[in-house]
């Protein structure tokens, strides 16, 4: 979609970008406060959820979640808030024809929201559920258990549900006013945005109540440890095995080095005819195999999960090792390279198509960074990765020996053991024969 961005700071220390798309039929907006469990004690875990659970509710101007509800949704409009380690974000998306309407309505439900009672039991309750259906997801359990286990913030939903009985209507008022404040607020909004319309929505922001504050918030300093022996997780209910293998590398990365991993990926997992997934599908033993690199809070990451048979995992991993270790060694052919950036320049084009994507594509790193990558430079910075960048990053992501693997359902300690020691060579950076 053909786009400006235009960056602005207000008189409040809020900070955001305007997404202009002039060819737009909606507007999105996105609204991010580093407001996360990070900022609460452990046994308080569920606070920063519940808060948003509760917030795009009850107002000064309508005092029912229901009423608020109806009168966000009737033209067709969304809204939605979500809660991680480190943020609380607020999402909307509207017809352009009621922009400003909802604009106001938006903004009115993170400026005054009342926090009744009678909303905080029925959001508990709701969270309640929440955690129980996502406790079902054995990914994220197994996730969730290894972050812990490499000293990350992060919980797993089964004693989270434990937790939340220690969260209190005033914990929640109490969250909010610690990080509810114009400084800390980040957002960026796309659609149709000419001059005249960034300056009512900038009035709209002015006009909000909620004091200045100190700025942004700062985030945790985290660093991951390796972990020493496998994380299995018992569970009779599945008859196979979830596993991931989990490599960080502790410190930040340059934006080139991010489209290195994102190369790496394709090559690896995200085809039916790449290196690790292609070939355990042409033998018959994964259906899905999974990868992907991430950055975050000084850190960076890379990681493989599989859904798979007990029986076929130690084959799998053979061809996991045999991949990653031709990489280490720059065997990696120019044909697949070429084939690999095709690829993500096509994929590319394809999501580009979208408000909701433009403005995500922009939010990401803006609101973890404060950085605003040149959408239009990607084709390019695509084309300038080279074989020997691939080949640094592969190595650079299994060079500080900060590791684990883990498993949750059909598996005991001796094959756990199994996979742990076959897949360690990965991390002796042995680039010689295979």
């Amino acid at each position: 979609m053909i786009h400006k961005v235009h960056k602005v700071t207000l008189a409040n220390g809020a900070k955001g970008l305007f997404v202009d798309i002039p060819d737009a039929s909606v507007m999105n907006f996105e609204v991010n406060f580093r407001a996360g469990e990070y900022l609460v004690e452990r046994k308080k875990l569920e606070t920063p959820h519940l808060m948003e659970h509760m917030l795009l509710g009850a107002n000064q101007k309508i005092k029912k979640t229901k009423a608020f509800q109806a009168e966000f949704e009737k033209n067709g409009a969304y809204c939605n808030a979500s809660t991680s380690i480190y943020d609380v974000n607020y999402e909307a998306e509207c017809a352009d024809f009621e922009w400003e309407r909802i604009a106001d309505l938006l903004f009115l439900a993170i400026d005054k929201p009342l926090f009744l009672r009678h909303e905080f039991n029925s959001e508990f309750g709701n969270v309640k559920e929440e955690l129980v259906y996502r406790s079902n997801n054995h990914f994220r359990h197994l996730s969730l258990a290894m972050r812990e286990a490499f000293g990350f913030m992060a919980v797993v939903d089964q004693e989270r549900l434990e937790l939340m009985e220690n969260v209190k209507l005033k914990d929640i008022r109490n969250h909010y006013k610690k990080t509810h404040f114009a400084s800390n607020m980040r957002f960026v909004i796309g659609g149709k945005l000419p001059i005249e319309r960034r300056q009512k929505i900038v009035d709209i922001l002015s006009q909000m109540s909620m004091p200045e504050g100190p700025g942004r918030l700062a985030l945790p300093k985290e660093k991951p440890v390796k972990i020493d022996s496998p994380v299995r997780i018992e569970n009779e209910t599945v008859k196979n095995l979830y596993f991931y293998i989990d490599t960080f590398l502790k410190r930040k990365i340059k934006i080139s080095e991010a489209h290195a991993a994102e190369l790496l990926d394709i090559i690896l997992t995200e085809t039916y005819y790449s290196k690790i997934l292609g070939t355990a599908r042409e033998k018959g033993i994964a259906y899905h195999v999974d990868s992907s690199f991430s950055k975050f809070n000084g850190n960076a990451n890379w990681w493989l999960s599989v859904q798979i048979s007990p029986d076929n995992i130690l084959e799998l991993l053979d061809i996991v090792v045999r991949e990653i270790k031709k990489i280490f060694m720059g065997k990696i052919a120019d044909k697949d390279i070429k084939s690999a950036k095709q690829y993500a320049l096509g994929r590319f084009q394809r999501a580009g198509q979208t408000v909701g994507y433009m403005v995500g594509s922009y939010s990401s790193n803006f609101f973890s960074e404060g950085r605003v990558y040149d959408y239009y430079k990607y084709p390019q910075r695509i084309e300038l990765v080279s074989k020997q960048q691939i080949i640094d990053i592969t190595r650079d992501l299994f060079s500080q020996d900060v590791w684990g693997v883990g498993g949750l359902g059909n598996s005991n300690d001796e094959l756990m053991a199994k996979i742990y020691n076959k897949l360690a060579v990965l991390w002796e950076q042995d680039y010689g024969k295979l």
